[in-house]
């Protein structure tokens, strides 16, 4: 079976855990004989084997550079040697062109298509091939807002490529409640495939270059870490002002920040103003090594989100050693049950969860214990196969009709 899939980024030029699922997604479909093309909106070595991959590249441009970590970081080659940089919005348009071309040239059963930077792509392509398309939903436009109505123009290619869609998947069912209360659709329409983590794919180290934790804790200090990007949708103020609680109660608690987004400055701002700087440290955006210590010298992970998907950070600091509050609104809580569950606004219980969990070794190590052995259960295959099977099926009403 031939799937052409769209994406917005792969491992290791992903600014977040999308890319990490679409590439765990992609390498467990690929053991069941699907012949798989990933169409991307830049050009980069992914040193990836069991699929190919595809630039999408737009009339006129030799060379599409991803510099950055963000989704708006692209740098756009011309012919001519000019150099463009373009919003957002315009890189989908363009992505939607450049990659409905390379569509028009292929043979293909179904599409699968990421999140809305691709949506509008995904809607051209089935106009073009009458092919079935698969829209897979890792967020919506109101949790990216932090679960207000967010970007209307957003908000409007999500509306019209669900109503055109053939299938939705929700990466949990927290994601299909809100796609059927934003959006009106209907919960037929919509399937839930959660997100999943393989066991052996993050490698366990025992070196830890964050040395001034390293010593703290060695002097009885304790430390909370949350791990993402510092937007209004991952609720870092009530994360601060929990934090502040923990330190009023617990002085020698360090809170470890590990990210960059539009709420950088602000936060650094709020931990001045509460009076705990110097309990908080920010250290921007990390990855590889940095970004394993973090994970491996914290007590205890914090995902404190507004509105999440799913939220694969829990599930990743497992193998480290480390057990996770998460909040309730969050994908991840209906498949991991070894862990602390909190109301995202709900500071006073949040503060009472890490202090439970800072003040007793053992509650730690025995949430930790039984969070491993849910881990060691997991595996992409049952999402593979909700997947195959929904592939399987639409390809076969196109044959049909």
């Amino acid at each position: 079976m031939k799937i052409l899939m769209l994406g917005w980024e792969l491992p290791p030029h992903n600014s977040g855990g999308l890319g990490v699922a679409c590439y765990q997604l992609c390498r467990a479909l690929s053991h069941r004989s699907v012949d798989l093309e990933f169409i991307l909106p830049y050009q980069a070595d992914h040193d990836i084997d069991f699929m190919k991959i595809t630039a999408a590249q737009p009339q006129g441009v030799t060379e599409i550079i991803k510099s950055g970590i963000a989704y708006d970081s692209y740098k756009y080659i011309r012919d001519d040697g000019t150099e463009e940089w373009h919003d957002i919005y315009s890189q989908q348009q363009m992505f939607e062109h450049a990659a409905a071309r390379l569509a028009s040239e292929r043979e293909f059963d179904v599409l699968h298509a990421h999140d809305w930077l691709t949506f509008r792509a995904a809607m051209r392509i089935k106009m073009m091939k009458g092919c079935p398309i698969i829209l897979h939903v890792h967020s919506i436009e109101s949790d990216r807002a932090g679960g207000s109505g967010g970007n209307p123009l957003v908000r409007e290619i999500e509306a019209t490529a669900f109503a055109v869609a053939d299938r939705i998947m929700a990466v949990s069912n927290f994601t299909k409640q809100a796609i059927m209360r934003e959006y009106g659709i209907p919960g037929d329409k919509i399937e839930v495939v959660h997100n999943s983590i393989e066991v052996g794919e993050i490698p366990y180290e025992t070196d830890n270059v964050y040395r001034y934790l390293s010593a703290l804790k060695a002097q009885g200090w304790r430390v909370v870490c949350n791990i993402g990007r510092l937007t209004v949708q991952k609720g870092l103020p009530n994360f601060l002002l929990a934090a502040k609680e923990v330190i009023a109660r617990r002085p020698n608690t360090m809170f470890l920040i590990v990210g960059s987004g539009e709420q950088y400055l602000e936060l650094l701002q709020q931990a001045a103003d509460l009076g705990i700087a110097k309990n908080v440290i920010f250290t921007g955006f990390q990855r590889g090594k940095n970004w394993r210590d973090a994970f491996r010298i914290a007590d205890l992970f914090v995902m404190p989100s507004v509105s999440e998907p799913f939220g694969l950070t829990p599930l990743e600091a497992i193998p480290y050693g480390t057990p996770s509050v998460v909040s309730k609104q969050s994908g991840v809580s209906e498949v991991l049950y070894n862990c602390l569950k909190v109301d995202f606004w709900d500071i006073n219980e949040m503060a009472n969860q890490i202090l439970a969990v800072v003040n007793n070794d053992e509650l730690r190590d025995e949430l930790h214990r039984n969070a491993l052995k849910e881990y060691v259960r997991m595996s992409w295959d049952g999402a593979a196969d909700k997947v195959l099977k929904s592939y399987q099926h639409h390809a076969n009403q196109a044959v049909a009709a």
